[in-house]
């Protein structure tokens, strides 16, 4: 449930359960194992931890496709329909530096000329990503998340901010995204039935490159076991307060919430 290219430093907890992380092409991103027990850390502001990101992938593949522009001094805002915030105050708002806002913008305006991205952009990403399943639930759910006004179309503000928070926010503020996530309908609670829809949509989507391998009953178990430990009054839903709670206490649920480091 939690989107990051390093994880985060502000809980211990083991760096791997044995769970599904598998990366964005299928294969184990540390066959060896020797982070097994290690603890959570800050992620590191670099290139390379961007890139562990399937959203971050796309935009950098279309500004390489683009070549080096000039794109030094501000946004260029020449034939768009929506015009992003300044430079300066994207740099305030997030965690990125003002070369990084550059570079996603330059790609973001490549691949959406309007400045607008829709949920159909969303699907291509993820089958791209991963052809091996079907991504199709999963990024209309992910696209609900970053379309925070139901406009049907995320701006240039909204998708770098979200992935502010994703790739670099603190442990509340991913976990606080990540129940926006699994709170389908929006009415500040999780209910078991919109935990299963969104865990079924991530194993539907990984297929079979995940390790180990993964049964039919899968989701079900993870959603049972989760929701036990976070419904703490026994109401039939999970608040915001219990979610973060739970998982900040239960080490094994953050090492499992690591499977969301590579499907955003």
């Amino acid at each position: 449930m939690q989107a990051d290219g390093k994880a985060d430093g502000k809980a211990d907890g083991k760096a791997g359960d044995g769970g599904l992380r598998p990366d964005a092409n299928g294969t184990d991103p540390n066959p060896g194992g020797q982070t097994d027990g290690a603890k959570w850390e800050k992620p590191r502001l670099t290139r390379k931890s961007l890139m562990k990101c399937c959203l971050v992938k796309w935009i950098i593949a279309s500004t390489t496709q683009q070549g080096p522009d000039s794109c030094d001094n501000d946004f260029e805002l020449s034939m768009v329909r929506h015009q992003p915030e300044g430079l300066d105050q994207l740099q305030a708002q997030t965690q990125f530096t003002r070369k990084e806002l550059q570079s996603l913008y330059r790609g973001f305006k490549n691949e959406c000329p309007s400045g607008l991205v829709d949920e159909e952009t969303f699907k291509t990403i993820y089958s791209q990503f991963f052809p091996q399943g079907d991504a199709t639930t999963y990024a209309h759910f992910l696209f609900n998340a970053f379309d925070m006004d139901r406009s049907g179309s995320i701006r240039f503000e909204d998708f770098v901010i979200g992935l502010s928070v994703l790739l670099r926010g603190s442990v509340t503020e991913k976990l606080r995204w990540a129940f926006n996530l699994y709170d389908i309908n929006k009415d500040g609670c999780i209910t078991k039935e919109e935990m299963m829809a969104i865990m079924t949509s991530i194993y539907d989507m990984m297929g079979r490159c995940t390790l180990p391998s993964v049964r039919d009953d899968s989701p079900y178990e993870h959603v049972e076991k989760f929701f036990q430990k976070m419904d703490r009054n026994r109401d039939g839903v999970v608040t915001i307060d219990e979610f973060i709670e739970t998982c900040q206490k239960d080490e094994n649920i953050m090492a499992s919430m690591q499977l969301f480091e590579n499907v955003i």
